[in-house]
């Protein structure tokens, strides 16, 4: 059985907006040679979901999970997600097809962003300040 795994992710108009996504991407890759992994997007940016699965089930991959990549589960993962993946399982019955909790409620994830926001606070800063005026 060939594993596939597609990284859902919200998608925006400013490239830059999926630089953490391709990181989260690249390190799933490294951790995982012999895992096939793809991201992709509700929208904006390419490829979108459907065309990810496919990829996914012409590499012969015959067990997918969907990880969507959002800190909660809203609409998007409630009803434009599972529409999505019905049309994969169709296309492709020989692959099964798992949907996942969204990313933001595993509680390695919640502690994760627990720890970042109160690393300033403690004065270890563990990454850059963003571009936004905070005026």
């Amino acid at each position: 059985m060939k594993t596939g795994l597609l990284l859902f992710a919200h998608g925006a108009r400013d490239p830059n907006w999926s630089l953490p996504f391709r990181a989260v991407l690249e390190s799933v890759r490294n951790r995982a040679p012999d895992v096939c992994v793809e991201l992709c997007f509700l929208e904006f940016m390419s490829p979108n979901l459907i065309d990810a699965g496919h990829a996914l089930a012409a590499a012969g991959c015959t067990q997918i999970d969907v990880v969507p990549l959002f800190l909660g589960t809203g609409g998007h993962v409630r009803k434009d997600l599972p529409l999505q993946v019905e049309q994969l399982r169709a296309a492709h019955p020989e692959a099964v097809w798992t949907v996942r909790a969204s990313i933001g409620e595993a509680p390695v994830v919640i502690d994760a962003i627990a720890q970042a926001a109160l690393a300033g606070v403690s004065g270890n800063v563990l990454f850059k300040p963003g571009l936004v005026d905070s005026a």
